[in-house]
């Protein structure tokens, strides 16, 4: 919830005192992933289906929640946070484990750096929790189930400062926590009067850490290791020149920037990899800085196609009194095969690649400009595509079954249209639209949508479509909002939204 505030800025500050939760679409249907204060305070909690949530408070407001995003900001946050100690790791959603051994007097203490890190989210306005114990377990525990700024030294206090916590601070799997629950056991402590011999024979055929309540609590008491993924950071592949002139003129300022792709070339080539994202800076001698930012549709790392792309994209710039530093940055680079320069190349000689095609319209028209639709996952059918980048994969999603044909245009958005029908309920037989008024000859129909019930409020209509054909010949796609008396407003209103062939 913190990184979606610091991303929507503005928006945000509107939902500061109304509830609102962020959402994932599931096989059924959104489930709330975050929740704001408002939101905690109206009984919505993580994990919970939207559906419930409104129950308990239906003016809650919802956003898309963006789980690749949020994983992206923790892996930053990760290497952040090992200015606290030499190595850090993941606990996904919003975890993060730094080894703090042998570093704590260099702040002061452990309370001093705790201090510190509060203090240090607080400067970025993230909520955090935070705990140190000997084993990565026991601070989980105490982080999510104990006093804020806890701390544990020594192993033999461990068992004794965690004893009275629930046993969900275990990490386990939410069904080993309910069967603990029925066995009477709420608390850690607790699970010692029961004997281990016990709660072994009961998860002897679970292997799994998180399925296995003795696994776990062995390595929250450190009897047992528990193995870790330190992040590790990348450095990001980087080329500079430093002039020894600072130069003003536009065909200087192009063989630099061709020396500087070269250079970029090899260093990807090096590390197999490929720019998806460049960002060249050009430094004045005023002082100022000047960048320009490029985002290429596929990986690549032909110089040529770089300077080509990066021409279009200098002819604002102003190099006041001269530029004396050059350098080009690839923020973003995936993964490319040693062998995809020749591929690149042999497209090049025989015309123009699809990947340099859409990067060359996306310099020249705009990132949004070049999109191509994919399916969404919804029977609403102005809800049934989405707009992505050209080349990312289409997300995995069910197969479609085609009971109904769907007209060879649809509107932007449907038309309201005025209609003249034998009874509230039966066939159009004359309707108005944009002026004119057109017989209907022919009508097949009608194919109920009913509204979506997990994406839109309890006064949704459905809505009954119809295939008409006019005495012209001429075929349109309408549908009827509502029936009579369905006591979710007044009198059906009618909408044309397609147009078939």
């Amino acid at each position: 919830m913190d990184r979606w505030r610091m991303v929507t800025g503005e928006q945000a500050e509107a939902f500061a005192a109304r509830p609102l939760v962020l959402v994932a679409d599931t096989a059924h249907g959104p489930r709330i992933e975050a929740v704001n204060r408002a939101a905690a305070e109206a009984g919505a909690r993580a994990e919970m289906m939207l559906a419930d949530a409104r129950t308990l408070c239906p003016e809650i407001a919802t956003a898309p929640s963006d789980p690749a995003g949020d994983l992206a900001f923790l892996e930053t946050l990760a290497i952040w946070a090992q200015r606290w100690g030499p190595w850090s790791a993941l606990d996904p959603p919003d975890g993060l484990l730094v080894d703090v051994t042998a570093v704590a007097h260099l702040f002061g203490g452990e309370s001093l750096l705790l201090a510190d890190v509060q203090q240090a989210f607080a400067q970025r306005q993230l909520t955090v929790r935070t705990a140190i114990a000997p084993t990565a377990g026991a601070a989980w525990a105490l982080a999510h189930h104990g006093r804020d700024g806890a701390i544990v030294e020594g192993d033999e206090a461990i068992e004794r400062a965690l004893s009275d916590l629930p046993v969900a601070a275990l990490r386990l799997d939410q069904d080993v926590v309910t069967v603990l629950r029925r066995l009477g056991l709420k608390r850690l402590g607790e699970i010692a009067t029961l004997g281990r011999d016990a709660i072994q024979r009961r998860f002897r055929n679970r292997k799994s850490p998180a399925a296995n309540p003795l696994v776990r609590l062995d390595q929250l008491l450190g009897r047992v290791p528990e193995p870790l993924l330190p992040v590790v950071p990348q450095q990001v592949p980087l080329v500079q020149r430093r002039l020894l002139e600072p130069i003003r003129h536009r065909q200087l300022l192009d063989q630099v920037v061709q020396d500087l792709a070269q250079d970029m070339a090899r260093v990807l080539e090096g590390q197999g990899q490929g720019a998806r994202r460049l960002e060249l800076g050009l430094w004045r001698v005023d002082g100022e800085v000047v960048v320009r930012r490029l985002e290429m549709a596929a990986a690549t790392r032909d110089p040529a196609h770089i300077v080509r792309l990066f021409a279009a994209r200098l002819d604002d710039v102003d190099a006041g009194f001269g530029i004396e530093m050059l350098r080009l940055r690839a923020s973003w680079a995936e993964p490319l095969a040693l062998e995809q320069g020749d591929i690149e190349s042999a497209a090049e000689t025989q015309g123009t690649s699809l990947a340099a095609c859409i990067d060359r319209l996306t310099v020249r028209l705009g990132a949004k400009a070049v999109s191509r639709p994919v399916p969404f996952a919804s029977h609403i059918p102005e809800r049934a595509q989405r707009w992505q980048p050209p080349l990312e994969p289409e997300a995995a999603a069910q197969g479609q079954l085609a009971f109904h044909t769907r007209p060879l245009k649809l509107l932007d958005n449907p038309e309201k249209i005025a209609v003249l029908y034998a009874t509230p309920d039966g066939y159009p037989q004359r309707f108005r639209w944009r002026g004119q008024v057109h017989e209907v000859a022919r009508v097949e129909g009608p194919e109920r949508i009913a509204p979506e019930w997990w994406r839109e409020r309890g006064a949704a209509r459905l809505r009954d479509y119809y295939r008409i054909e006019d005495g012209q010949g001429r075929r349109y796609w309408i549908y009827r909002m509502g029936i009579i008396g369905d006591g979710r407003g007044g009198p059906p209103d009618w909408y044309l939204q397609g147009l078939c062939a």
